[in-house]
């Protein structure tokens, strides 16, 4: 069977040059005689492995010496608690809720101490950012914390928020190396790899240095960053073969010119989306213009029938995946990094001929 347009939010598609070269890997790593998946996390080839990866990240990023850097396990759902337990110093953050997974680190947050709600677009069911300029931000709270790209909501900050000195805490695990960001206005940034960088299981971290606490009584060995800092991501079994298959998929960008030329590609890609959906009389955008995401796009119909129907001719016609969020509903359209051009195209050219079938052209 020929490979599909898989526009799944996560896990998500992988770039195929990728996949051929860990394919070609699987049985021999590089004449080790045995594959990624078998070998010890404590032998040199491994330590190579995991070294090259946060050093093309760095370069990627171009992330100071600062910063460090870890991979880590147990899922974005469980650094929401993580990063309140580091980095809530005085028991305080305050929140700005854009979506579910803003929300879910919230409600993490508030059994951990005291956490504030400072602004939020719940209202028209998360389908813009909140101003962010002005924000009644704590003078005490240890930091704001941000979902900078909205995987269900199809919605992505336009300028990060005004946090009057405060660190900015950002999950970005749905636009992570989708364009270039500048580390230096975070004081930490928190993705999981499975939406744009690689399989799910691992979770990568870069937090500055001084942000990270020496000590952290009553909290557990595996919930403190020094931990895994200390031991560069070695404390214990990482997922091995999730972290090699990401520095492929950062050399694979490191090929391609980088994160300026990705963010061409992404703007390229979006727009032929944005553009069509603009011009439609079946298909319409869920998002507010200014607030659009380059990587995930959600549209609807307005006839739950119909959704239904585009969603299954879709996938006969190798276009899998395009069912929206429950919240939302209708269609998303994932298009990350590892999504052609040609796939775009393919689909913007099916939803014509749909709609030309359906009677609204």
């Amino acid at each position: 069977m020929p490979r599909v347009y898989n526009f799944s939010a996560g896990p998500a598609v992988l770039p195929e040059e990728v996949l051929r070269k860990a394919a070609d890997e699987m049985m021999d790593f590089h004449g080790c005689g045995m594959s990624v998946m078998e070998m010890s996390h404590r032998s040199s080839v491994f330590r190579g492995i995991i070294e090259q990866a946060e050093a093309d990240l760095r370069e990627l990023l171009n992330i100071p010496e600062n910063y460090d850097v870890i991979f880590v396990q147990g899922g974005d759902s469980l650094l929401f608690a993580s990063v309140f337990m580091n980095l809530a110093r005085n028991g305080k953050a305050d929140y700005i809720l854009t979506g579910n997974w803003a929300k879910k680190a919230f409600k993490e947050a508030q059994i951990l101490g005291d956490a504030a709600e400072i602004a939020s677009s719940a209202d028209k069911n998360f389908s813009y950012i909140p101003d962010c300029s002005d924000l009644p931000i704590r003078e005490d709270t240890s930091y704001v914390y941000i979902c900078e790209n909205n995987t269900i909501y199809g919605t992505k900050y336009p300028e990060l928020p005004n946090t009057k000195g405060h660190t900015l805490v950002a999950d970005q695990s749905s636009m992570f190396l989708s364009e270039p960001v500048d580390v230096t206005r975070y004081g930490l940034i928190h993705a999981g790899v499975q939406k744009n960088v690689g399989p799910a299981g691992v979770q990568i971290v870069i937090v500055r240095h001084d942000l990270v606490p020496e000590d952290l009584p009553g909290v557990p060995t595996m919930l403190r960053f020094k931990t895994q800092i200390d031991a560069n991501s070695l404390y214990n079994t990482p997922n091995c073969w999730g972290i090699y298959v990401c520095g492929l998929v950062f050399k694979w960008l490191k090929e391609r010119g980088g994160l300026d030329q990705m963010r061409a590609v992404n703007e390229h890609k979006a727009s032929l989306l944005y553009n069509f959906l603009d011009e439609s009389e079946l298909f319409s955008s869920t998002v507010v213009p200014s607030d659009r995401s380059l990587m995930n796009v959600p549209f609807v119909t307005g006839d739950k029938e119909l959704d239904a129907n585009f969603v299954a001719e879709a996938e006969q016609a190798g276009l899998v995946n395009l069912k929206g969020h429950r919240t939302v509903g209708g269609m998303r359209a994932s298009i990350y990094n590892a999504m052609p051009v040609a796939g775009v195209e393919a689909l913007v050219s099916f939803m014509k001929k749909f709609e030309l079938e359906n009677g609204r052209a």
